[in-house]
């Protein structure tokens, strides 16, 4: 279960990474809460989405072709200090209050997103690098594990530290998480990674962005996992703008209980990711059962009458979140070509990003208009419905049917979890 672990380079990293996880969750509480107090308007607190995954899909295929071109270590140490550079800026205008308050939150919104376009397929091909293929399975789930760990602790955190002391601190703290990844990546050895962190020389790693399109429709399973990535991450799994709008609407629980909804929901991750840390392949069939699991359940939480009970379905839906987006990245990097692994990554980040900026907008919209609970409802019978047609697309394909005994296991794992 752990066994991504006796690789020296990945503890490392992944420590550095979890403070660093832990500080940007406290800054996305802190951020989301008070671009919905000053507007009171959860479309603005999707716009803010919006604005940090919007460049992604700019920038992203550029960041790839950095990953696949450019050794990892130089890159990685300019977003890290651009991405602390950037909280010290936010920290800075929250001790300073003025009417500007929030076009800045916005362009630093915007600045963040676009380092994090470049950043994402970097960090990805270096996290991978840290341990040898046959324990990138693990990696991923373990590295899901601790992002949930660290997404509970900052939200944990953040909830307690803005009721007391307000953001400032929040970003502050997130600015100094990043020196400490950038002191982790001073400390790792290049005896410790593996060669998949070298620049290849392979010519398909240097194909235009028309040459990953080629290579991805020769896999039309990969294709299609990322299809269904796209419409549950735009429908499905914005819950920052979902459970605010709950928590300040018809559950009329304040920021507490937004608060209170952002642990419950990182604790059902950080069950997610012990589920897949176990799990010794995570496939396709494990994508369809937690989608059609996590959908269901987001169309009885949107009839959730209480606090306690909308937080209760939030525990498996969290966990099949995990569940979900794992599986896609183990089958995204394993089922294609490692020459082209940064592009593979950007395109995986651009599907989350594009999730985001569509969906996050969109759903803050229909919350003013419909109310949070249709929201709910009605997204989770669409992503019903797209995971429907996807297992369908998948079985006919590789003539392998979806079993109706792996969703129920499925579902009684993430229960359990």
């Amino acid at each position: 279960m752990f066994a991504a672990l006796r690789h020296r380079a990945f503890r490392l990293w992944t420590g550095a990474c979890l403070v660093s996880i832990v500080g940007t969750w406290m800054q996305v509480l802190g951020v989301n809460w008070y671009v919905l107090q000053s507007t009171r308007s959860a479309a603005s607190m999707g716009v803010t989405v919006a604005l940090q995954t919007l460049p992604v899909l700019l920038l992203g295929g550029l960041g790839g072709m950095l990953a696949d071109r450019l050794p990892a270590r130089p890159l990685l140490v300019a977003t890290q200090a651009a991405h602390a550079a950037l909280a010290a800026a936010l920290a800075f205008t929250a001790y300073t209050p003025s009417t500007r308050d929030l076009p800045a939150v916005y362009a630093i919104s915007l600045l963040g997103g676009a380092v994090t376009a470049l950043e994402g397929p970097v960090m990805g091909r270096y996290a991978a690098a840290t341990v040898d293929r046959a324990a990138l399975s693990n990696a991923l789930s373990l590295g899901s594990l601790v992002s949930s760990c660290g997404r509970i602790l900052g939200m944990s955190l953040g909830g307690v530290i803005v009721a007391a002391w307000g953001p400032t601190l929040l970003f502050a703290g997130n600015a100094v998480s990043f020196l400490l990844v950038i002191a982790a990546v001073a400390a790792i050895r290049g005896r410790d990674l593996h060669p998949l962190d070298l620049p290849t020389a392979a010519p398909a790693a240097h194909q235009p962005a028309t040459g990953l399109l080629a290579h991805l429709r020769r896999r039309p399973m990969v294709l299609t996992a990322l299809a269904l990535a796209l419409v549950l991450g735009s429908l499905g799994r914005n819950y920052q703008v979902t459970m605010a709008a709950m928590s300040d609407g018809p559950l009329h629980a304040g920021a507490g209980g937004y608060a209170l909804l952002s642990t419950v929901f990182a604790a059902g991750t950080v069950a997610g990711g012990l589920l897949a840390a176990r799990q010794a392949v995570l496939g396709y069939r494990t994508l369809v059962g937690a989608a059609l699991v996590t959908s269901a359940l987001q169309v009885l939480a949107g009839f959730a009458p209480q606090l306690w009970s909308f937080a209760l379905a939030l525990v498996p839906i969290a966990a099949g979140a995990v569940l979900i987006d794992t599986a896609v990245s183990t089958r995204v990097q394993l089922d294609t070509s490692a020459a082209l692994r940064g592009r593979v990554l950007a395109a995986l980040a651009a599907t989350g990003s594009l999730a985001a900026a569509a969906g996050a907008p969109l759903l803050g919209l229909l919350a003013e208009l419909a109310g949070p609970r249709t929201t709910l409802v009605a997204a989770g019978l669409a992503t019903t419905a797209a995971t429907a047609a996807a297992a369908m697309l998948m079985a006919r394909r590789r003539r392998i049917p979806v079993r109706v005994g792996q969703v129920r296991h499925t579902l009684r794992a993430a229960l359990a979890g």
